[in-house]
């Protein structure tokens, strides 16, 4: 009986093996991309040049942390401050999932075109983000998500709905499914220049869709010192010449009380932010990190940004080597216009003491050495020993 039993083990554990490795295959293999006529397939991630991303059939919605990005620079000069994508983390799910997924279609529902918004023509690029989201998610997570390509069933496990991705609207369908927002780009023939077309964007603090749709990128960036003198002319050449196998990433961040996802400037607590308030409590205070992709579609040639807001306590920043003093020479000895844009003066009373106390903390422990020269980690965006 125990000699048969271990052959006969290794047998199914194989024939499991083999069924869930022809799934992926096929997950891989092909992506349905819905036009006004005749469906046809793409095989998407051959037609990017992006690898899939390593499937995680052991991850746990529960359990899941989100990486701990600290995009802080020194010295500090205003750029793109762009690094090629990896490929695993173009969406990337932690625990936080199902409340920001119902956070989200509140947002959706008493706000409506302030969040999801759409031009005439950009059909096409909305259908084929769906697809290559939906692709992405279900060989990262084969078991949180399923997609029947012959149905067009799509089915979230941690949500426990059924979609038919024959009749969903894409940017709902984004909105309803990932904590993430997308902002959708085209080109105009006649211009050469890159207007924002359509998105889903339930994390935007102090700009909405109703405000940027349908403008080109120098002015949806106005507002971002330097932007004009500095970064204009090569966005413009970097948007022209994107290719699709050349994804990038960077980050933006700031300092918030509490954990703000949509904030715009009619509300009471956007105003709140002009002043510091003395009774404000270090625990109050969150970093606030926005990790930004930005890739370029192969069939309607669109560039998309997608974007997620991440919120840290910034007391957890005392555990992490170099941060405090990192971020705390920045907020000292940063550019001004890029501080005061960052909105984070309204905390700094509190922040500050708190870093300064943490830094020297780190020094005692033998964390980091009393004579370190502040600069950009070498582990950039994160930190020594994050794992």
């Amino acid at each position: 009986m125990d000699a048969l039993f271990v052959p006969l083990c290794l047998f199914f554990g194989l024939c499991l093996g083999l069924c869930y490795s022809q799934r992926l295959k096929k997950l891989v293999s092909t992506i349905w991309i819905t036009s006004p006529g005749q469906p046809f397939q793409v095989n998407y991630f051959a037609a990017t040049g992006v690898r899939p991303p390593t499937p995680l059939p052991k991850f746990n919605i529960e359990s899941a942390k989100p990486r701990p990005y600290r995009p802080f620079r020194w010295g500090y000069h205003q750029t793109m401050s762009l690094s090629p994508m990896e490929p695993d983390w173009w969406i990337e799910l932690e625990s936080t999932y199902r409340e920001r997924i119902e956070q989200r279609q509140r947002l959706y529902k008493e706000h409506g075109k302030t969040v999801i918004d759409s031009l005439p023509g950009s059909e096409a690029a909305c259908q084929e983000l769906l697809e290559m989201v939906v692709r992405f998610l279900c060989v990262r997570y084969p078991n949180q998500f399923e997609l029947d390509s012959k149905t067009r069933i799509f089915q979230n496990h941690i949500l426990g709905t059924i979609s038919d991705l024959t009749c969903v609207e894409p940017l709902e369908f984004l909105l309803n499914h990932v904590p993430e927002d997308f902002l959708i780009t085209e080109q105009d023939m006649k211009t050469g220049l890159y207007y924002l077309r359509a998105g889903v964007s339930c994390s935007a603090v102090g700009w909405s869709m109703s405000t940027k749709i349908g403008k080109p990128l120098a002015e949806i960036h106005g507002p971002v010192p330097y932007y004009k003198e500095k970064l204009k002319a090569s966005m413009d050449r970097y948007f022209t010449k994107m290719t699709c196998d050349k994804p990038i990433q960077r980050g933006s961040w700031g300092l918030e009380i509490g954990q703000p996802l949509f904030l715009q400037t009619d509300d009471p607590d956007f105003a709140a932010r002009s002043k510091q308030a003395p009774d404000l409590e270090v625990e109050d205070i969150y970093l606030r990190v926005d990790w930004q992709t930005l890739r370029r579609l192969p069939q309607s040639r669109a560039i998309v940004f997608n974007f997620k807001a991440l919120f840290t306590p910034l007391v957890q920043l005392q555990n992490e080597p170099y941060i405090p003093r990192l971020l705390a020479k920045v907020l000292r000895d940063g550019p001004k216009p890029i501080l005061e844009y960052k909105g984070s003066w309204h905390v700094e009373h509190k922040a500050l003491p708190a870093l300064d106390a943490w830094s020297k903390e780190q020094e005692q422990k033998g964390w980091v050495p009393k004579d370190w020269e502040e600069r950009t980690l070498d582990e950039h965006p994160l930190f020594p020993g994050w794992q």
